[in-house]
């Protein structure tokens, strides 16, 4: 079976969003652990963002070498493509993690996943105003309801306090940033080929935020060994994920595909707990997996006709 056929299997697409997600999962307690490792303090954004732009450079680089091996060629991006790939770029990497990385060193790892699963809500919405065949449906309100409603049970006994305050809404902006980058990925990948944007669209978003980070006097030491398997493993990542994910974006509906970000507070809040030592085995936990799971499958439930 063909690369392409098999990414416009539904049943292939429905595993292959899951484990996006599950790779997004790693993402928060990693993030955690790299600050750590790196020995970043709360209040260095010059690091933090240098660390998000080597990360996303690196996974560029990875995809670029990934790409021109399949080819068998160095390949760039058509003189079309180059001003979309670097809006895309801005948005979805570097706008989207400027926020994300400020946001995370001022709340914890589960509150990061939890408020990042809302993006899904805004593409869901937003999809039917920029695609005709993606339209806004009852059953896509209620997988909508039961999604929030799982996002709220996983969040349940969590307290807001000024001190998580800003860093939330730091996350909740890159949220818009994310369901803005899915769009427009899904425009940009009509015609073209996914894995070419999304090696471009890193290089180019990881390249800001390091020049960005390094003029706001970041700085990272790679003395530990540690250091460098964290930042290499968030950069496949990255490069994995968003392959995948492009890909996806270009052969299903946005929202069908968008609705499995659901899933990434469940896997970041047992990934937090298992390396963070967050308290997240509960109740709640279960009941969001079930919720959650039935707004994915009411978001893609379609009529026979």
């Amino acid at each position: 079976m063909k690369i392409q056929n098999l990414f416009q299997s539904r049943i292939f697409a429905y595993f292959a969003a899951v484990f996006c997600t599950l790779l997004w999962g790693t993402a928060f307690p990693f993030i955690k652990l790299g600050y750590s490792s790196f020995e970043i303090a709360e209040s260095d954004i010059g690091s933090k963002l240098l660390f998000a732009g080597l990360r996303f450079a690196i996974a560029g680089v990875m995809v670029l070498v990934f790409l021109c091996v399949c080819e068998r060629k160095f390949t760039l991006p058509n003189k079309d493509e180059i001003l979309p790939v670097t809006v895309l770029g801005l948005v979805m990497t570097a706008g989207q993690y400027i926020f994300t990385y400020i946001g995370i060193g001022f709340t914890s790892g589960t509150n990061t996943s939890i408020i990042t699963a809302c993006a899904s809500f805004f593409t869901v919405l937003s999809a039917p105003l920029f695609f005709k065949n993606d339209k806004l449906t009852a059953f896509k309100v209620i997988g909508c309801a039961l999604g929030f409603a799982g996002v709220l049970a996983i969040n349940r006994g969590g307290k807001i306090s000024v001190d998580t305050l800003f860093g939330d809404v730091m996350i909740l902006v890159s949220t818009l940033c994310s369901a803005a980058g899915n769009i427009l990925s899904k425009k940009l990948a009509n015609g073209r080929n996914p894995v070419k944007i999304t090696a471009f669209q890193l290089l180019i978003g990881g390249i800001v935020l390091t020049i960005i980070g390094l003029a706001c006097g970041g700085r990272l030491s790679f003395e530990k060994m540690q250091s460098s398997f964290i930042l290499l493993w968030l950069a496949f990542v990255s490069a994995a994920a968003f392959t995948i994910w492009t890909a996806l974006l270009k052969y299903h509906p946005a929202s069908k595909i968008t609705v499995f970000n659901l899933l990434v507070p469940i896997f970041g809040t047992v990934l937090s707990g298992l390396m963070l030592g967050e308290n997240v085995f509960r109740i709640e936990t279960l009941v969001s997996l079930v919720l959650i799971s039935l707004g994915i499958a009411a978001v893609n439930f379609q009529k026979k006709t």
